[in-house]
């Protein structure tokens, strides 16, 4: 019995370790991503196009001669309106998004989301996602040329002044189409069309009426300006990733880009690239089967960290007299499970799907997403789909459970013959414990039963936690009562009598409702076994179920609550099966044992 609780000791506490403390030191998470505000001289960073075509040489991806361009110093930063006022703009209207494209650079860096807003308040702001060009908190997207260097083409850049039909409105029904003549022979044409959701397809053209060919490269960048203020917890991955052909998924953090060279992956024919927060993300999809090369970069914008994932695509050969054409897909919204998953299988985008950070037990937390959204279809009610889930995975596992607490019932029967053993041997540990080993071999029990349930539903509950952290569907989600949202911690607090004293206490005292029912259950649950002899142990059983309440009061409510009722329904499952078993249930009179006043020495 002793070697049980040690293997269940260890269990929960390296449990408690690998999913509580970093989230616990590190804070509470942030609602949104709060952009760090800061004035200075704003530059352009990576590769983006020089507006009068200037560039200097570098190597394209099939060995020719191809661009790369430095920073550009530009004017001081501006505020957000400032900045939509200082160029013509192209209105973006879906049933999701509300912003505008920018005539200067043709950029798209003004977008909102209109289906979330900051807080549960329903008057809060809309969710901006990216921010126009010019101020210190920029996040935009860019596409463009490069032309080789000394070729002396004239391209359009970063402040080049594209031309839109009067009264044009970016719509699902009504595509944009902008154009640019260079004046020495290239037009350009760009169309700009976007679905009902989140996705635009970028369609650029190049007609050559000179009497020379041309040889251009086109682009595509995503720059974000500022760091945004993350945890830099494991679990989730917020900065630069991309899926590049047979590499499969890169991720970079901002920290690790700001102290890198930048990443560079081979040359790919297929993938995508991209930013992304916590519920948000702009990622490029270059066409299919044409070659391009990628890279995350960072460079100083003033004293203003700039990101930047970018691609470069092999040279489009422009005939004379002729023309031709390129298109590049760009997401840029919410991260909803089943707008991502229909994306891959429509545009044929591979792993499309690691967009939302699945994490190592990728197998089984999109599955368990997938089981709680069709129970919140059939119940309307993300908390109690998790109620049922927790049903189900009790029911998936009750065989090894029932075994278990079987083989747990059978070892507190033997507690008198473990008591023996040890009154016959006293001082000879190595014979105690063959002997008890020899007894558990009769008795036919396995010692280490009672751990199985908890290691195998380990991966149940961290797939859990995954699905409550990530996924947008349970952002703001509400169950009952005082929980308006699931995948953030309890609100109220013992410390403040609930909110009946206007006084709010800091994040460690912070100990919602739902963390001391958890640690209630969890009390009652270590109390059906018998007090462990060793004092030592004794005082850790004891103290366990109070440090995983502090420690679970910054957790999402939502994995509480399944933790709460898991604990009920294993309460109920073991007195039972104790009962089947008649091995008494000894509840009352450890709780009398632990609260018992204790004798005064001497």
């Amino acid at each position: 019995m002793t070697e049980n609780r040690n293997m269940i000791l260890a269990i929960a506490l390296s449990l408690a370790v690998l999913l509580g403390w970093q989230y616990f030191v590190a804070g509470p998470r942030l609602e949104k991503a709060q952009i760090a505000e800061q004035s200075a001289q704003q530059q352009s960073v990576g590769q983006a196009a020089p507006a009068d075509g200037a560039a200097t040489g570098g190597a394209a991806a099939d060995g020719s001669t191809a661009p790369t361009v430095g920073l550009n110093t530009t004017a001081a930063f501006v505020s957000r309106d400032q900045a939509l006022a200082k160029s013509a703009r192209v209105p973006i209207d879906t049933p999701e998004l509300t912003g505008s494209i920018s005539l200067n650079g043709a950029r798209i860096d003004d977008l909102s989301l209109k289906l979330y807003r900051e807080t549960i308040e329903p008057n809060s702001p809309l969710v901006q996602l990216l921010n126009p060009f010019g101020t210190d908190h920029a996040y935009y997207a860019e596409f463009g040329f490069m032309a080789p260097a000394g070729a002396g083409v004239a391209l359009p850049g970063a402040e080049t002044a594209w031309t839109a039909p009067e009264g044009a409105r970016l719509t699902p029904s009504t595509p944009v189409t902008l154009t640019w003549d260079n004046g020495a022979g290239l037009v350009f044409t760009r169309e700009i069309s976007v679905d009902a959701h989140a996705m635009f397809t970028v369609k650029d053209s190049v007609a050559n009426t000179s009497a020379n060919a041309a040889t251009i490269y086109p682009y595509g960048l995503v720059t974000r300006y500022g760091t945004p203020q993350v945890p830099g917890a494991w679990v989730l991955h917020e900065g630069l990733l991309g899926v590049f052909g047979d590499e499969g998924l890169t991720e970079t953090t901002y920290k690790d880009l700001k102290d890198s060279d930048g990443v560079k992956p081979d040359p790919v024919s297929s993938g995508w690239l991209g930013i992304t927060d916590k519920y948000w993300a702009t990622a490029l999809i270059p066409e299919g089967g044409v070659t391009f090369q990628p890279r995350f970069s960072w460079a100083l914008a003033g004293n203003i960290d700039t990101y930047q994932a970018n691609y470069l695509r092999d040279p489009l050969q422009v005939p004379a007299g002729g023309s031709a054409a390129t298109e590049t897909r760009l997401f840029a919204g919410a991260k909803t499970v089943a707008r991502v998953d229909a994306y891959e299988k429509e545009f044929g985008i591979v792993k499309f799907d690691r967009l939302i950070d699945w994490g190592w037990f990728y197998w089984i937390t999109k599955p368990m997403f997938w089981l709680i959204d069709w129970l919140y279809n059939l119940v309307g009610n993300f908390g109690i789909a998790i109620l049922l889930v927790t049903l189900i995975v009790k029911a998936v596992f009750f065989p090894l459970a029932n075994k278990s607490y079987a083989s747990m019932s059978k070892m507190k029967m033997l507690q008198p013959a473990m008591a023996d053993i040890k009154a016959k041997y006293p001082d000879d540990k190595v014979k105690q414990q063959q002997e008890t080993m020899e007894l558990y071999k009769r008795e036919k029990i396995n010692p280490l039963a009672g751990c199985l349930p908890i290691v195998v539903q380990i991966p149940v509950f961290f797939s859990l936690y995954k699905v409550l952290y990530v996924t947008i569907e349970m952002r703001h989600a509400p169950f009952f009562g005082w929980i308006h949202d699931l995948s953030a911690a309890d609100p109220t607090t013992i410390f403040n009598l609930f909110g009946l004293i206007p006084w709010t206490p800091p994040h460690m005292l912070m100990l919602g409702i739902w963390p001391i029912i958890m640690g209630i259950t969890m009390f009652v649950q270590m109390k059906l076994n018998p007090t462990p002899p060793d004092p030592t142990q004794a005082m850790l059983f004891t103290w366990m179920p109070i440090v995983f309440t502090f420690m679970m009061a910054a957790f999402p409510a939502g994995l509480v609550i399944y933790w709460s009722w898991n604990n009920l329904l294993s309460i109920l499952q073991q007195s039972l099966i104790m009962k089947k078993h008649g091995v008494k249930i000894e509840l009352f009179d450890n709780l009398k044992t632990t609260f018992a006043r204790k004798p005064k020495a001497g």
